[in-house]
């Protein structure tokens, strides 16, 4: 149905423009919003030498991805 909801809470547009231009509390909130998101983009299977299969999160890349994010508010804004 084109007329459903999402199924996620979309950020409001003050957190974002705020982010942008560099508020505390609204990058915080707009890394809260994508937390979920980028733990499953850092996640990465091991293994153990019986084979059995570990998920991990990678915290390096985790905060590479955030700070990729946060970074990409910053010169949105500056765009």
């Amino acid at each position: 149905n084109s007329h459903s909801r999402p199924r996620y809470k979309l950020l409001p547009r003050d957190t974002i423009q705020a982010a942008t231009l560099g508020e505390p509390d609204a990058a915080a909130a707009v890394l809260r919003h994508y937390e979920g998101y980028i733990a499953k983009l850092s996640t990465c299977h091991l293994f153990d030498e019986y084979g059995n299969t570990y998920l991990c999160v990678d915290e390096s890349l985790r905060r590479r991805l955030e700070i990729k994010l946060i970074s990409g508010l910053l010169v949105f804004k500056a765009a």
